[in-house]
């Protein structure tokens, strides 16, 4: 299927009619629908409920304002799922009008009115100005369960990947699991061309139907859309076969679900269920990955792992088995962001699916992902963020595995590129980061805790404002470093320094505070000048 093939599937926004997208864009522009606007109109509260998939409090403050204003009519119709009248939406779309909408697939005629058969949502990317995007309606507007092609909408882990993601220069970046295009559009702001794959053809054509209606702020030319982005159907790396990218950007379906003797594709949530069981299809694509990216180039995604439990508990590390996965020559790290138990992760996922509603098949779903997890004894799922890169000359320079569980400074993208331009400083540099002259970040606090009448402090931390925001406990040797990393002595001035004032003819005191520097370089609390 080729990417025109997608702009007239059913139950999908018709994207093969341009002059009548193009009304449309105009009507929207005319209406102000715009985050700011809407905010004005419903309030920051209606708003942040709304963003937690709370449509009444939107509600409460539009039935207050009547008659509805254009832009209200748009709110209800398109966020709010209710239903509006023939007039006032030919009131609001005064271009496009009713039978526009229809024959775009937004509406439909429902009772004495119109409602919308999809969501149009506002989304900041890196362009001029917002866009809008089409996307499935969630079960907070339209009750009952999930259709199981369901085309996901806005969600955390979208905007999670869309901060982390690496926003350097390509030519050729890949979007895999592309959905209604939420990194697609961000790719686009920095890469020649983006491929954008999806195993639902449903997803694809509500990718392309987003391309089309903000063509203008994402710079794309209409009538020539695969001079910039090609849509590709099929299952992880299938369409791309033989071919290789700077960047791989991936939101997979990587929800662990049960699998089972007689299940059917077409029975499975597409946007989540990749169709292998336990954490399979993470530990496939990472596997895959390698052969389609340049020299030097680099994949980042969002995975859950699956957490044995083990019964030595010394070798009862989350990161055991996802250390497995990458091969050796690979750039990597990995960071964990939260961990839940086979319970909590079986009721997230029940809830998001709306599999809730009918309390019989609730308790069987939810027994089949207990029996699931026990059949692997599995102890917990882990949840975060992978960066692993190809070196341009087949020597590692990064393998860190941690976790970040506190809260972050977003978007986080700036921090992950500083750490790892270090990483291949002090590669080159070898031995010679001993001659550098560093400084203090600017973020990086100093805290000292000591019993009440002790001469010296029991525990040294130094603090990171921002990016990450770590925290390092530091030896005093450390914490002296750090003082006097004023930028007129060198690091090894400094450590010779330290080592013969409290060095105490420690045989490796010297390496284990070049070892804590580099850490600290590594991790942005030390700067070079």
């Amino acid at each position: 299927m080729n990417a025109a093939e997608f702009s007239a599937l059913d139950d999908t926004p018709q994207s093969s009619d341009q002059t009548l997208i193009d009304l449309l864009v105009k009507d929207l522009d005319d209406l102000g629908y715009s985050y700011e606007n809407v905010i004005e109109l419903i309030g920051e509260e209606a708003a942040s409920a709304f963003a937690r998939d709370q449509i009444h409090p939107a509600l409460r403050i539009l039935d207050r304002q009547t008659p509805d204003s254009p832009l209200a009519s748009v709110i209800r119709l398109f966020q709010l799922a209710q239903t509006v009248s023939e007039s006032a939406i030919n009131q609001a779309f005064s271009h496009v009008k009713v039978e526009g909408l229809i024959k775009l697939g937004l509406i439909d005629a429902w009772a004495s009115g119109f409602r919308a058969t999809i969501a149009l949502a506002l989304h900041s990317s890196d362009v001029d100005g917002e866009l809008w995007v089409a996307h499935d309606l969630g079960a907070h507007q339209r009750p009952g369960v999930l259709r199981t092609d369901h085309v996901l909408g806005i969600g955390q882990a979208s905007l999670t990947l869309a901060q982390l993601t690496i926003r350097a220069d390509v030519q050729r970046a890949l979007d895999l699991g592309t959905g209604c295009g939420i990194q697609l559009f961000h790719l686009l702001s920095h890469a020649q061309h983006v491929t954008a794959t999806d195993l639902s053809a449903r997803a694809l054509g509500f990718a392309r139907f987003n391309l089309l209606l903000n063509h203008r702020a994402l710079k794309l030319d209409p009538q020539n859309l695969e001079a910039r982005v090609t849509l590709l159907q099929g299952s992880l790396f299938e369409p791309v076969a033989g071919q290789s990218f700077e960047l791989i950007a991936s939101n997979p379906p990587f929800v662990i679900t049960p699998r089972s003797s007689n299940e059917r594709a077409k029975d499975r949530f597409t946007y989540r269920d990749g169709g292998m069981a336990g954490d399979n299809l993470v530990s496939t694509l990472i596997e895959q990955a390698p052969q389609f990216l340049t020299p030097g180039g680099s994949l980042q995604m969002l995975s859950n792992w699956e957490i044995p439990r083990i019964d030595d508990e010394s070798d009862a590390s989350w990161d055991t088995r996802v250390r497995q996965w990458f091969a050796e020559d690979l750039d990597v790290w990995v960071i964990e962001r939260e961990q839940t138990t086979p319970s909590g992760y079986a009721e997230t996922w029940l809830r998001d699916s709306s599999q809730t509603e009918d309390s019989s098949s609730y308790i069987a779903a939810y027994n089949a992902y207990l029996d699931d997890f026990e059949s692997r004894a599995v102890a917990a799922v882990g949840f975060g963020l992978v960066y692993f890169r190809k070196p341009v000359d087949g020597h590692r320079v990064l393998q860190s595995y941690e976790q970040i569980t506190h809260q972050v400074e977003q978007p986080l993208a700036p921090t992950l590129q500083r750490d790892i331009a270090m990483a291949d400083e002090l590669a080159a540099a070898g031995e010679d980061f001993k001659n550098w002259h560093l400084l203090v970040a600017e973020d990086v606090t100093e805290e000292r805790h000591q019993r009440p009448g002790a001469e010296h402090p029991g525990v040294i931390l130094l603090r990171q404002g921002a990016g990450l925001r770590r925290t390092e406990l530091l030896d005093t040797a450390q914490a002296g470093f750090v003082s006097a990393c004023d930028g007129d002595l060198s690091v090894i001035q400094l450590v010779n320094a330290l080592d013969s004032l409290i060095g105490e003819g420690e045989e490796d005191f010297a390496e284990r505070l070049y070892e804590a520097v580099k850490r600290l370089l590594l991790h942005g609390m030390l700067r070079k000048m």
